[in-house]
């Protein structure tokens, strides 16, 4: 008997600080109940390796973004992400990867999807995890998608063209607005720990923020260095289990990392303070208005999510959060520099201040993607 093999048509795309792979939803089944399964034997997972699928064995290289022309007057595009776990039979829709949507321009380009420009294309982009949009200027030239350029991020070698990503009102993606338990800050009893002052901040993606010091942490720490330590892995899905349950995202904080592995994102702040990158580079207190690491699928971001970054811009502007505490008074919030493993990420907010929570009009930051691979995947 001959083998069923399904042909896939796939693009993989490196998206900021990720890679993913991105399809056509049209070339997907139409029944959504088989696209877990296709996207779980895509990647190769559950599988600590992804030896036999196209994942790369970390949270970051096993994305996948779906497709279509969109039917909305305020959108060119509709856009899914899904986050397809490595070790576990999980493929997660909530919340969206920031990184990821700065491949979703140029993918629509590539596509047909919508038509270059000279010069620079701008793409509205309708994101259905998170019931919001983004725009992403795209350099374009002669009717192409321009890669090329002199453009750098951190944890991505070399230079290419910018993609400015603007998220539009961003606040809000589960429903209840910038601060979801409607504090700026909340405390969280945490098991066999003790009290942890946190934040819940909502925009573009839901975080938990709280003060590395409270954690026993510098903000300082490196993947390979915080992965290595269990102990600190679990104290912090803990905190992000608890922040699960005060969201009613689900009722046993000890079941996050099955029931709702991706939101809300954990994250730890500290002050500025000169600190090393993976790459060995060195960062001055100057160079940097915060340090921040942030949490992937339950072990530690090589970088910083854009979506992730997005969230701190905006919980930079509300009075009495965890990262307005650690900012300094004096902070640009249209350039808000965050330290984190890969190095530095900017980032800015435009908002209107109307007392205790502030109106999040916009928040922006820069990110490049590149084209790797356009072809054909078996699914067997």
């Amino acid at each position: 008997m001959s083998e069923a093999v399904r042909k896939l048509p796939v693009t993989i795309m490196r998206g900021g600080t990720s890679k993913g792979v991105y399809i056509l939803e049209s070339d997907l089944p139409a029944d959504r109940n088989e696209w877990d399964p296709l996207l779980l034997r895509l990647m190769g997972s559950p599988d600590q390796k992804q030896i036999d699928g196209l994942g790369g064995s970390k949270s970051v290289t096993s994305k996948a973004a779906i497709i279509r022309k969109s039917e909305r007057p305020d959108a060119d595009v509709d856009y899914t992400f899904a986050q397809v776990s490595v070790d576990k039979p999980i493929v997660s829709y909530k919340g969206n990867c920031g990184n990821i949507s700065s491949g979703v321009g140029p993918f629509a380009i590539e596509k047909g999807l919508v038509e270059a420009k000279e010069g620079e294309t701008p793409v509205r982009i309708y994101n259905t995890n998170t019931d919001k949009i983004i725009i992403a200027d795209v350099k374009t030239h002669n009717g192409e998608v321009q890669y090329g350029g002199d453009f750098r991020i951190a944890g991505v070698p070399g230079t290419s063209a910018p993609v400015r990503l603007k998220f539009v009102n961003p606040a809000g993606t589960i429903g209840r607005g910038l601060l979801p338990t409607g504090n700026a800050s909340d405390i969280l009893e945490v098991p066999g720990f003790g009290p942890v002052e946190v934040s819940i901040v909502d925009a573009a993606n839901p975080l938990v923020f709280v003060r590395a010091s409270a954690l026993g942490l510098s903000g300082k720490e490196l993947p390979e260095e915080l992965d290595a330590d269990q102990k600190k892995l679990d104290l912090l899905e803990t905190v992000r289990g608890l922040a699960a349950v005060r969201l009613g995202l689900i009722e046993d904080y000890t079941r996050s990392a099955w029931e709702t592995p991706g939101i809300p994102k954990m994250t730890f702040v500290a002050e500025a303070a000169g600190y090393t990158a993976s790459d060995g580079r060195h960062y001055e207190a100057e160079d940097i208005d915060l340090l921040s690491r942030m949490m992937s699928m339950q072990k530690t971001h090589p970088s910083y999510a854009m979506t992730g970054a997005m969230c701190t811009a905006a919980a930079a502007v509300v009075p009495g959060s965890v990262v307005n505490q650690v900012l300094s008074p004096d902070t640009d919030t249209q350039f808000i520099r965050i330290g984190h493993p890969g190095g530095v990420l900017e980032c800015g907010v435009d908002y209107r201040d109307n007392g205790e929570v502030p109106e999040i009009d916009d928040t922006f930051g820069f990110r490049t993607a590149n084209l790797l691979m356009d072809g054909t995947a078996m699914i067997r």
